[in-house]
């Protein structure tokens, strides 16, 4: 047992045992521990944390990894959670108090702008099928989907003035600022682009046509992408006519089409392996989803 005296403002805890006691004195009301901060330990820490513990983690952790940490394993147990519901065919409900925690995050100016950009990302789909005792990629993809487009709905308007805010005309310049800028501003128009309207349309296709660089382009088209219709059969073609002598471009133009969800997308694919710049041999133009 270790006895931290009061007079110590900070102090390193080290673990030498398999288990060890810390003792602190003197708190007058239950803390809430901000773990392994900085990540400092490249680990899998289980705790018993609350909802709530992680919730007041998310909103006032000054430590941008358990910032951002918190979010991450809350949105992990909402998925998961969502998944039983979604498998027991009871409706899905997105918890209020998830939406408010990321409205706060995106709309905190205080805040770096890539660091708001991943912390409002979703776990992947992977991820999720990780922590489970068997796993259904259609019922993680339906339920990824399901708050994605709740998230995009209640947060709208945060969502468009993040993305107008964040709109440059300027030419790509490598530095941190603008790859937050960037970011931030990628990640607001994907969210939108999973709902059903026209301004949002709209929005992605001006996006395209005033992108500076390659990497800004396609986060619209990506958006543009998640839709059928007028506006994503225009953009389709024209899209692989300006990359198609870079193969990375290339490559990104068939991974999104392959993943798409639009009605009767098998079609399509099989479309493309029709495709001059399909080739069976190549890995990377290869996908399983």
């Amino acid at each position: 047992m270790v006895d931290m005296m009061a007079d110590f403002q900070l102090a390193v805890m080290v673990y030498e045992k398999k288990e060890e006691e810390f003792v602190f004195n003197d708190i007058s009301e239950r803390p809430i521990p901000s773990l392994l901060r900085g990540f400092s330990a490249p680990v899998w820490l289980h705790t018993d944390l609350s909802d709530s513990d992680l919730f007041f983690l998310l909103a006032h952790d000054s430590d941008e990894f358990n910032h951002w940490e918190a979010g991450q394993i809350l949105a992990r147990k909402l998925m998961l959670s969502l998944v039983g519901d979604f498998l027991e065919n009871k409706p899905l409900v997105l918890n209020p108090q998830f939406v408010q925690g990321l409205r706060s995050i995106l709309c905190d100016s205080s805040l770096d702008k890539e660091f708001i950009s991943k912390a409002i990302t979703l776990p992947g789909e992977g991820e999720i099928m990780d922590m489970m005792e068997v796993a259904d990629p259609d019922a993680v993809h339906a339920v990824r989907n399901f708050i994605r487009m709740e998230l995009a709905s209640a947060l709208k308007e945060e969502f468009l003035n993040t993305v107008n805010h964040n709109h440059s005309s300027e030419l790509y310049e490598f530095n941190h600022p603008r790859m937050g800028r960037h970011a931030l501003k990628n990640i607001a128009l994907a969210y939108l682009g999973s709902l059903e309207d026209p301004e949002v349309s709209e929005l992605a296709l001006n996006e395209y046509r005033l992108a500076t660089n390659i990497t800004e382009q396609f986060a619209a088209f990506v958006a543009i992408e998640q839709k059928p219709g007028e506006i994503r059969d225009q953009v389709l073609p024209g899209f692989y006519k300006k990359g198609q002598h870079d193969f990375l471009v290339v490559n990104k133009w068939f991974a999104l089409q392959a993943a798409s969800d639009i009605p009767g997308n098998a079609a399509n694919v099989n479309k493309l392996l029709e495709h001059p710049a399909f080739d069976l041999r190549n890995s990377n133009k290869v996908y399983i989803d």
